[in-house]
């Protein structure tokens, strides 16, 4: 199997599983935390959304540099409903499929980086970076996106396995 494939069909099985968890999220309840450290329950939901976008940014580019003032519009930001999250959900999946329809293999195994602070903090193949930094790092803040929704009271989706509201 090619990567692309490989990544299109994960693509698919992870747009579903955050849509379970967008589709749950409360509306009006953006500025919600469970700790004063936390990350706001509005941008969580943003980011689990726009994450899958994030494989097309990995291969139309060969980098993503938070300093350069001109990537200000790539940060995440909360929006007011359920449906803009699903919006925002399906977009990026639009993109990443096309993105990964036209990529390579070729391409997949040439190098991308990720820089803050002056400094680069990850460099690795594209296949590398969008296995670590899009499906894995979405994996993880939509897990916190369903602790966030058990403590609004809003059912937790079944995702990998039966949850205490839902089962398969």
């Amino acid at each position: 199997m090619e990567l692309k494939e490989f990544f299109l069909a994960q693509l698919d099985r992870e747009a579903a599983s955050s849509r379970k968890a967008i589709e749950r999220t409360p509306e009006g309840r953006n500025d919600w935390k469970p700790h004063e450290k936390s990350m706001a329950l509005g941008l969580l939901a943003a980011l689990v959304a726009t994450m899958p976008g994030w494989v097309s940014m990995m291969i139309e580019t060969d980098e993503l540099n938070l300093d350069d003032p001109r990537n200000e519009d790539l940060k995440t930001k909360p929006v007011a409903t359920k449906a803009e999250l699903l919006k925002l959900l399906d977009e990026g999946v639009a993109k990443a499929r096309k993105s990964l329809e036209a990529t390579t293999e070729e391409h997949l195994l040439k190098p991308w980086r990720f820089k803050m602070g002056g400094r680069t903090i990850s460099e690795a193949p594209r296949h590398v970076q969008i296995t670590d930094s899009v499906f894995s790092h979405l994996a993880h803040h939509r897990g916190q996106l369903t602790v966030y929704l058990r403590l609004n009271e809003a059912s937790v989706p079944a995702i990998y396995g039966p949850s205490a509201d839902e089962q398969f």
